[in-house]
């Protein structure tokens, strides 16, 4: 009977010891990227692995910093990490191999014209053309990250009325190797996306070159192509679908024809006609598409646009 307490006790202190371990790594990891960024940032969940010497973290979202909308600037829905256990006895980080799944890049320019990503702490590192010295940092080495990067979003409310919203489907994956601070990961992290989107002229980019980020890449497979639309199912009825996209594009540009019967609007959205239009999948389920052209050129950026204002008004 003794020998059962014992045994009892003994899982329960294990189960607590696994928790207290996991909350504190956690809480470590947002800690450092609040440091190193300036916006504050949240870990959802984390597990730690000394068998598999693994690491899974969810849920990592890191918040637009002072001054702009209370947002998601990076949506990390999951990463995963193998390591060396052995390292972080020396207080060393070293991860042999890094997979992110990026969901979402929120590039945000506030009425003052300025942008979230150039609002950074990192961003101050390169100022006037001449690199800050950072703060010491906790000694870091990556051997290899694979970055997958679903998407841009862009809203600039520095013009007047209702804010611009474009939407970069990027669908891009890549590798690097030999990371070896949380500064060149962060930046990694936020530049790469914003680079395969076209965006131009961020001070983030000169971080990343200051950083060494620029030169890393090993591998990259691009999936998007040039297509004018943006797609999606949603649980709705194809009415309630047809009276989100109408107010919608009412907020957006000017709705030039309504065709509620046939599930089609047409209407102008930052100088590209765009048309919205539904399918009917079940009683419960209704397919929006929104294309959009502009001189005749796609501009799939704006039909996501529309498509992202449209799911907002869904949820």
């Amino acid at each position: 009977m003794q020998k059962i307490k014992i045994i009892v006790l003994a899982v329960i202190l294990l189960f607590g010891f696994c928790l207290v371990r996991d909350f504190l790594i956690k809480s470590l990891v947002g800690t450092i990227a609040t440091s190193v960024t300036g916006a504050p940032t949240n870990v959802g969940g984390l597990s730690l692995s000394i068998i598999r010497q693994s690491v899974k973290i969810s849920n990592l979202k890191m918040y637009n910093p002072k001054g702009f909308p209370k947002d998601v600037l990076v949506d990390i829905p999951r990463m995963g990490a193998t390591c060396n256990i052995g390292a972080f006895i020396t207080g060393k980080i070293h991860l042999r191999q890094l997979n992110l799944e990026i969901k979402e890049i929120g590039l945000v320019k506030n009425k003052e014209g300025k942008l979230n990503v150039d609002s950074l702490k990192i961003s101050a590192e390169k100022s006037g053309g001449k690199e800050k010295k950072p703060a010491k940092e906790l000694s870091m080495r990556i051997d290899i990250v694979t970055l997958g990067m679903g998407r841009v979003v862009s809203k600039d409310y520095s013009v007047e009325g209702q804010p611009v919203v474009k939407v970069y489907d990027i669908n891009l994956k890549k590798s690097y190797k030999n990371i070896t601070s949380a500064h060149q990961l962060t930046a990694l992290i936020i530049s790469e996306p914003l680079k395969a989107a076209g965006v131009r002229g961020l001070k983030m980019y000169g971080v990343s070159m200051l950083t060494g980020v620029a030169a890393l890449p090993v591998a990259a497979a691009l999936t998007f192509g040039g297509k004018d639309y943006a797609q999606a199912s949603f649980k709705v009825t194809p009415d309630r679908a047809y009276d989100a996209g109408l107010e919608v594009l009412k907020q957006m540009g000017t709705v030039r024809n309504e065709d509620k019967a046939g599930g089609t609007i047409n209407a102008e959205v930052n100088g590209a006609k765009v048309t919205f239009k539904l399918k009917k999948i079940n009683d419960t389920t209704t397919e929006i598409t929104v294309s959009a052209r502009k001189y005749m050129f796609p501009e799939p950026e704006i039909a996501g646009g529309v498509l992202y204002q449209v799911l907002d008004k869904l949820q």
